[in-house]
């Protein structure tokens, strides 16, 4: 795990941790540069110690985003061979990084039925597995180990704020904000979690969809979100986040992708509307990938997604439920409540055997 020295084994543990930057009166940011390289790093050395890795395990995970390059980050220093299993979404210069790091890549190229792109990569995984006589998946989103992971980032807040009445953050897996907000109410119990999260995604009660929006959101609904955490959600469109993305560098120098763009959009109007209370906004991965899409105005205007200034909205519209949500910033009390006791969430369920929108994590 991290080491609080100027020194470190490598650059894994240099780079786990975020750094706590002011980014107003009352709003910290928790940047990251690969925040996923906390929980790969956590989940690998807990399998170890478990006796999980042999001298001849293949890693095998599916993964579009970060989640991969922290594994294959991992897996090369580790020198262990390493399969991710992918799709055509993933960014080219990511696949380059990660095949330089050693990893064998497989793409799927079609969505399944029920599930999307997720689900494909699931079966594929499947299918690695059963070929090979021993792996081991990390199970990004099943595994507690993810969430677990992110406790000492709970303990780096609670020592640097002491007190922290709100954590905003990007839900994907449901690891980074629900470890962390555990964490922090160990010592706070009140502190109030905000997920962000993209429209025509299901981890709060929207039906799947197609989503510019990527590295945050879900077809699929991972065991390690546990709803009852959150006491709101905000969902935002693609243009919305890519308009913050670009303020966050404009105004912080705080170059950083487009789910650390949404969560500042998010974090930055709760703190304007609590100047006496503490925020803190999860900030997950630097913005290097998004050089040539959400940094060049050229691409935001060719595929829709430039937001003039005189169109940013000046806060969220509220509703009553999930269904009720519409294609632009959007918030909902959730309450702390479990998915199935939120009004207006759609259906939970899967006519496909072992999918995981058939397992009930909250």
């Amino acid at each position: 795990m991290p080491v609080t020295t100027g020194t470190y084994d490598s650059i894994a543990e240099a780079q786990m941790m975020p750094r706590l930057i002011r980014l107003g009166p009352n709003l910290y940011g928790a940047s990251f540069t690969l925040m996923k390289l906390l929980p790969a790093s956590y989940i690998l050395e807990r399998a170890d110690e478990r006796g999980e890795l042999g001298p001849d395990t293949v890693i095998v995970e599916t993964t579009s985003g970060t989640f991969g390059l922290g594994l294959a980050m991992r897996a090369a220093l580790l020198r262990r061979e390493l399969i991710l299993v992918s799709d055509p979404a993933i960014d080219a210069n990511l696949y380059r990084r990660l095949t330089d790091l050693g990893a064998r890549i497989e793409i799927c190229q079609e969505p399944a039925e029920v599930g999307g792109f997720q689900e494909a990569r699931l079966r594929r995984l499947a299918e690695i597995r059963a070929e090979l006589p021993d792996t081991f998946c990390p199970e990004q989103y099943s595994n507690p180990d993810n969430p677990r992971s992110y406790a000492v980032v709970a303990e780096q807040l609670s020592r640097a704020l002491t007190t922290v009445d709100c954590v905003v953050g990007p839900v994907g897996s449901g690891g980074s904000m629900c470890g962390t907000v555990r964490g922090l109410r160990e010592h706070t119990a009140d502190t109030l979690a905000i997920g962000v999260d993209s429209h025509r995604s299901v981890l709060f009660g929207q039906a799947d969809g197609v989503r510019a929006l990527r590295g945050l959101g879900n077809s699929l609904w991972p065991a390690n979100l546990d709803h009852s955490v959150f006491d709101e959600v905000h969902w935002c469109s693609a243009a919305e986040a890519f308009a913050h993305t670009r303020e966050l560098h404009a105004r912080h120098a705080l170059f950083q992708g487009p789910t650390s763009g949404a969560a500042y959009l998010v974090a930055r109007w709760w703190a304007e509307h609590h100047p006496d209370r503490t925020c803190v906004v999860m900030l997950p991965d630097e913005g290097y990938r998004y050089q040539a899409t959400v940094y060049d105005d050229a691409w935001l205007a060719d595929n829709g997604h430039l937001l003039a200034e005189a169109d940013r909205p000046a806060g969220p519209v509220t509703v009553e439920a999930p269904d009720k949500a519409e294609d632009r910033w959007t918030r909902f009390a959730w309450g702390r409540r479990a998915y199935d006791d939120v009004p207006g969430a759609v259906p939970r369920f899967s006519d496909v055997p072992g999918a995981l929108t058939e397992r009930t994590p909250s």
